[in-house]
């Protein structure tokens, strides 16, 4: 178990751009769809567009971190070497919150909809099941993982424009409509969108998953950025058309169910027709994310592995022919099977107590490296390093607020567990440096 190498250059902009979109998962616009529209009074619209002006801030510093730092460590990497090793160790330790959550969640959604779906199926045979295709695809390689992704991407893209379409087709018999009314709308208290918009930010979760394929991708310095910056932007298309649509032509809506409420917009929009392929399309999704998910966390345990933050013989492994970290993808399959047991709820608030933390640091990082230590204090400089990254960690420091206290205690928690590894871990190496440093005081010969 000592083979280590480095991760073969093989992806390409549209590569890196479809696994975090498949990450990221398009039809997530529905699965939140009830919550948000709730959250936000029925001014989708309005919050989709804040939330992208508030992620867009934190896209833009992931995206300076990645031309400085063209490794695969993402936000633990940039804070370590921007800021300090223990905050960046303590920053990835709360980004696997996010990371190992991700599979977990995939699973135990593909494993609830289906056994819905095929009620003689129980959810732990597809949760298995899903759990082991998902190993096997990501074991193969990086390469054939993005080619998946891409297809099922495509059909989330689809059948979003589809949607479209039908909403596109309904506008004839909506009468009279003011092309602009989704935005005159102003009934509805700006802080009662912006609560509605801090729901819609997880929806754009995922795209600083492809920082860590950087030592997978071709050029990363320039094509990571890119890559950050075409997800975001097509993500924020996929949202805003079908949400400005939808408020055209029902600019009020009751659901019956606030949980199924994607289902019903569907079902309303195209019918018998279109609700009957949203299911397929929506497990695929699910299918898509779990596997840009594994590959993600397994090569951030590879990086943590290299720097032996974790064990470098087991974490830093990589297959001789395959060129993958087998054994860290074997272990988040088998943590995955944590879906058998834990609610989707709490699963949902790791994720976001890991990914908020971490999006926070890396707006902190791009301060701490371009502004203060690389010195870049002219005007523009000033705006790129210091006030855009503010507004990033602000607006994330207010999401985190905004976090339950069960989220919270959690995630501290965690980060109590990864203290406590670290100081063990501290102990071990210094014992073990003094026992080697003996050894060879005792071998030392006498003059």
């Amino acid at each position: 178990m000592t083979t280590e190498g480095t991760l073969r250059k093989s992806l390409s902009l549209y590569q890196v751009v479809y696994m975090g979109l498949a990450w990221m998962t398009p039809m997530i616009y529905f699965s939140i769809y009830g919550i948000a529209y709730e959250n936000a009074h029925g001014m989708l619209t309005q919050a989709y567009l804040l939330a992208f002006i508030a992620i867009f801030f934190t896209a833009y510093s992931y995206g300076v971190m990645s031309k400085v730092f063209p490794t695969s460590g993402s936000a633990y990497t940039y804070t370590k070497k921007s800021i300090h090793p223990y905050l960046g160790f303590l920053v990835g330790w709360v980004l696997l919150l996010d990371y190992f959550f991700s599979p977990i969640i995939a699973c135990l959604t593909f494993g609830i909809y289906l056994h819905a779906q095929f009620p003689s199926i129980p959810a732990y045979v597809w949760i298995i099941g899903l759990n082991i295709v998902l190993g096997l695809i990501n074991i193969i390689g990086i390469k054939f993982s993005a080619n998946i992704s891409k297809l099922f991407v495509w059909i989330q893209i689809i059948f979003i424009a589809v949607f479209c379409f039908f909403l596109f087709r309904n506008l004839s018999g909506a009468g009279e409509i003011h092309p602009l009314q989704p935005f005159l709308q102003t009934d509805v208290p700006f802080s009662t969108i912006l609560a509605g918009a801090s729901i819609i930010c997880f929806s754009f979760l995922g795209f600083d998953t492809v920082t860590t394929m950087a030592e997978e991708t071709v050029n990363s310095e320039k094509t990571i950025p890119r890559a950050i910056m075409i997800i975001i932007i097509t993500a924020s298309v996929l949202y805003l058309v079908p949400s400005f649509l939808t408020q055209l032509v029902y600019p009020h809506l009751t659901f019956v169910h606030i949980d199924s409420a994607g289902f019903e917009i569907v079902k309303m929009v195209g019918g018998a027709a279109l609700s009957s392929v949203f299911l397929t399309v929506l497990v695929l999704a699910i299918f898509t994310q779990g596997l840009s998910s594994v590959t993600s966390v397994s090569r951030l345990l590879f990086v943590l592995g290299r720097d032996n933050v974790l064990p470098k013989r087991v974490f830093a492994f990589l297959h001789p022919k395959f060129n993958t970290p087998v054994i860290n993808i074997v272990i988040v399959s088998v943590v995955s099977l944590l879906a058998l047991v834990i609610s989707l709820d709490n699963a949902v608030k790791f994720v976001n107590f890991g990914a908020l933390s971490a999006f926070f640091f890396v707006n902190v990082s791009v301060i701490a490296q371009k502004y203060m230590k690389e010195r870049h204090r002219s005007p523009k400089q000033t705006i790129l390093y210091l006030v855009l990254p503010l507004l990033g960690a602000g607006f994330i420091g207010y999401l985190l607020s905004l976090l339950d206290k069960d989220a919270i205690w959690m995630g501290i928690t965690w980060l109590l567990v990864g203290v406590v590894y670290h100081l063990v871990q501290k102990r071990t190496a210094q014992t073990k440096d003094a026992a080697l440093a003996m050894r060879a005081a005792r071998s030392t010969p006498l003059n």
